[in-house]
């Protein structure tokens, strides 16, 4: 299935004209009809109610049929294609693979259905589906809080090729093992979303306040004040942002408070190991994850420690990492704690483009607002214009290669109408045909582009159609 659909979606990238019908054929169109691309409902993986009534309601609120169509193709994308229900140690389980790679990500299972948890106090089977998912978020923690993939098997070896040799210790269950801040984050962000919309705490039980606890605990092991810790990480590649430096500990940095990481949201490695944004996002996490305990667990001591390991990377991140600009301070990208700092932005979310998105910060702060023109700018390294777009992309699929996620960002965070119309209309002419969402494209040639089915991509547009018709909905009357 996997397959076929990947080859239908590069086929239709070459032929738009061509729509999918229900049983199975091509038939042509014209460019007009905008057959649905949603798997037939018998085949679909999971199906809401709830998110069929949103989509109907939203869709109808859309004036551009292209536009439109786009949103019925990708909103409940992650529903149709990605989810796998059962039980896992006699608990519900939920199993999300990211689209075309057969596995989990702790970042891509959490985004993935987020748009869906304000719906889940009116669906059933929505409750059913994130209780799963946070009893599962629990069981990947538990096998190793340093990995960012897992399989669906939690005893099974990695079936991904490109992580068979890993030079780390690698775990059964473990997919890959890249050490990534907001892969801890997600899942406390999906958790405090789910019981803030729902009131439901019955997922929140020993195992998951176990893993809470270990996240925590690697948070601490990974500011290094005691040494580098356990974790290491290279591999044999002939892509230098696949490994990492200095046997696999990463580059020198003096210890300030953050939290070192040796990856990306793009998976690639960092430069420097005091990723700005992930701190931020871990801040924002832990703060989070403090209500919880002291709410549901009452457990008052783990939550004042989270609070206090929140206020302390905050006060690292303010002293070490802020670029002091002739027009005023922004936020540096990565900084090693010496003074050395980079700046650029990568299209993966936490992003510094993406800080309000995540309550990092807010929308109309001054110093966001400042490093947001920086990174929609040539001062970026990473910022691409041109004759398709304009957007934000990242060493992960290199130059040129714009993510449709940045151009989503961009529409998220920002009021002016005219702005968010714009990111519209770029993200509306540049899916090749095939209406849904890619990794990445070419700034001049959308025809070339990356990941035919990456579920979270597509169902972040979603939520951004939801977002517009909520906020801005005479956007979407005009587009």
């Amino acid at each position: 299935m996997m397959t076929s659909r990947r080859n239908l979606l590069k086929w239709m990238a070459l032929a738009p004209a061509a729509a999918w019908l229900s049983d199975g054929v091509f038939a042509a169109t014209g460019a007009s009809a905008f057959v649905s691309q949603r798997p037939p409902i018998g085949k679909r993986k999971f199906t809401s109610a709830a998110v069929e009534k949103l989509l109907a309601q939203t869709k109808a609120k859309i004036s551009d049929p292209e536009l439109a169509w786009m949103f019925e193709n990708c909103f409940p994308n992650t529903l149709d294609t990605t989810v796998e229900i059962g039980t896992l140690r006699g608990k519900p389980d939920t199993f999300i693979v990211t689209g075309d790679i057969d596995a989990m990500w702790m970042r891509d299972s959490s985004a993935q259905v987020w748009p869906y948890v304000q719906l889940a106090k009116q669906d059933k089977a929505l409750q059913r589906l994130f209780r799963g998912l946070i009893h599962r978020h629990a069981v990947c923690i538990s096998i190793d809080p340093y990995a960012n993939a897992f399989m669906p098997d939690p005893g099974a070896k990695s079936n991904l090729d490109w992580s068979q040799h890993d030079i780390t210790d690698m775990k059964p269950g473990v997919a890959e093992r890249k050490w990534e801040i907001d892969s801890l984050c997600y899942p406390i962000r999906l958790a405090h979303g789910y019981w803030k919309a729902t009131g439901d705490t019955t997922a929140f039980d020993d195992d998951w306040h176990a893993a809470m606890g270990t996240v925590l605990k690697t948070f601490r092991e990974q500011q290094r004040k005691e040494g580098p810790g356990p974790y290491h990480f290279q591999r044999s590649s002939p892509i230098p942002t696949e490994s990492q430096f200095l046997q696999g500990y990463g580059n020198p940095t003096r210890p300030v408070g953050m939290i070192h990481a040796m990856f990306r949201p793009s998976d690639d490695a960092t430069v420097y190991p005091f990723n700005i944004p992930g701190n931020l996002f871990a801040v924002t996490s832990l703060r989070q994850l403090a209500e919880m305990l002291r709410a549901i667990r009452r457990d008052d001591a783990t939550a004042s420690d989270c609070a206090a390991l929140a206020d302390e990377i905050q006060h690292a991140v303010e002293a070490h990492g802020v670029i002091h600009g002739d027009q005023g301070d922004y936020w540096a990208y990565e900084v090693d704690g010496y003074g050395n700092q980079l700046f650029m932005d990568d299209a993966n979310v936490p992003s510094l483009l993406a800080l309000p998105y995540l309550h990092a910060c807010e929308q109309n702060d001054a110093r966001y607002l400042r490093t947001r023109a920086q990174v929609w700018s040539t001062h970026n390294p990473y910022f691409f214009k041109g004759r398709a777009a304009e957007g934000v992309g990242g060493p992960h699929e290199g130059l040129r290669m714009i993510w449709p996620m940045s151009i989503m960002m961009r529409a998220f965070t920002s009021d002016d109408t005219r702005d968010i119309a714009q990111c519209l209309a770029w993200l509306k002419t540049t899916h090749a045909g095939t209406g849904f969402m890619h990794e990445s494209f070419d700034q001049d040639d959308p025809a070339k582009f990356t990941r035919t089915w990456f579920a979270w991509a597509n169902t972040l547009f979603g939520e951004l159609i939801v977002h517009l018709a909520d906020r801005h909905p005479e956007v979407l009357r005009k587009a």
